[in-house]
């Protein structure tokens, strides 16, 4: 069987198992990736949280405390089905059609786990010559935002021996994602006075209309433009949930807004904050018979980028340019993920180069089958410089 075919075979069979991050037991995908690396002589240990959990699998070989010691990343968990009746075959049938592999997970990220599994029972190979370490992680709760897997991972690895560059398996190879931007979120909650909304003398004060109001004033704000020497995306404020009111008869007293605010490297947490703040004190100033709106902030992750000339960076730019074909460049990326977790521990991750994909995230979620030989040979040629083996 070739590599790719070798591959594929895998991919299917992950797929087959629903993995839906909060909703399906996780034991039966961790099997398989279990069951695959032992056949293939690697042992991989089970990573478990403060419940008992087993949260992720991770195999090491080679000098951990080498300069050049890269981790390969991918989740086991998906996303969720959504509407069965919308996808033209089953979530978990790993079908194939047209040259494209179906199924939730195929693409994000289920292939990267595939192609990963194998580059390691490639290089194990020649784990003699390597001058550095490989690290197979594989986690779960990564589509839930709670990335427990990969907090577990850092927590149980002492500093001197965690990696010393990450790649991370999301699909696409139309760049190759070397930062992202980052995000703080708020809760905030309009006050306004209740009243019977039949009542003709006393109206009260509408909060979900005073809500909207704020929604609109902070979807105008003027934000910093775009660095593009520094960080080429500018930063960004969304308004992403309004709640408020209940029935028919009663004017609202309260709304609440969600505001998800996106960093750059110039905009960070501080300074949105800051920003919000002046917002919303404009706003109630110029109601200064209502109570006061209320801001509660989530802390999120920072902005990061990775420099162009970091090796893990410039040796996969090279590759994956040659095996494709194409000129294929480093580039930032809009959402945020897990690189960011692991730029705040100052760990690079390069954040996105995989298969050629289609639906993330939707009905028919597929990944092209043809996109998997040149992005195994992608990594497997800049893994073997980094690792000392080339």
């Amino acid at each position: 069987m070739s590599e790719a075919s070798s591959i594929v075979a895998l991919l299917r069979d992950l797929v087959a198992v629903p993995s839906r991050g909060g909703v399906d037991d996780y034991m039966p995908v961790i099997a398989v990736v279990e069951r695959w690396l032992a056949t293939s002589g690697i042992s991989a240990r089970r990573l478990t949280n403060a419940k008992g959990q087993v949260v992720a699998l991770v195999a090491t070989f080679g000098p951990v405390a080498a300069p050049s010691h890269i981790a390969l990343n991918a989740t086991l968990d998906t996303a969720g089905f959504g509407d069965v009746g919308r996808w033209s075959v089953p979530p978990t049938s790993a079908e194939t059609r047209d040259g494209w592999l179906y199924g939730r997970g195929a693409a994000d990220s289920k292939a990267g786990v595939a192609i990963f599994c194998h580059l390691a029972r490639d290089l194990l190979a020649e784990r003699q010559r390597m001058t550095g370490a490989l690290t197979l992680l594989f986690d779960v709760d990564e589509h839930t935002g709670g990335f427990a897997g990969v907090r577990q991972y850092i927590a149980d690895t002492p500093a001197a021996a965690r990696p010393t560059a990450v790649y991370i398996g999301y699909p696409g190879n139309d760049r190759i994602v070397v930062g992202s931007r980052g995000f703080e979120r708020a809760v905030i909650v309009v006050s306004g006075r209740a009243a019977h909304s039949g009542a003709s003398r006393e109206r009260g004060s509408n909060a979900v209309l005073r809500a909207a109001r704020l929604a609109e004033r902070l979807t105008a704000l003027a934000l910093p433009a775009r660095d593009a020497a520094s960080f080429p995306l500018p930063p960004q404020v969304t308004v992403t949930a309004m709640h408020g009111g209940d029935g028919f008869s009663m004017v609202p007293d309260a709304c609440t807004l969600n505001v998800d605010v996106r960093l750059t490297t110039t905009f960070d947490a501080p300074r949105a904050r800051e920003t919000i703040a002046a917002a919303v004190a404009a706003f109630d100033a110029a109601s200064p018979d209502e109570l006061s709106t209320q801001v509660e902030w989530s802390a999120g992750w920072p902005a990061f980028r990775i420099a162009d000339d970091h090796p893990a960076v410039r040796a996969l730019v090279a590759a994956a340019t040659a095996t494709f074909g194409r000129r294929i460049d480093a580039a930032v990326a809009g959402p945020s993920n897990v690189g960011n977790y692991f730029a705040t521990l100052g760990i690079p991750a390069v954040s996105g180069f995989g298969v050629t994909y289609r639906s993330i995230h939707a009905p028919d979620e597929c990944m092209e089958l043809a996109s998997i030989d040149p992005v195994y040979q992608a990594y497997r040629q800049a893994l073997r410089g980094l690792l000392g083996i080339a």
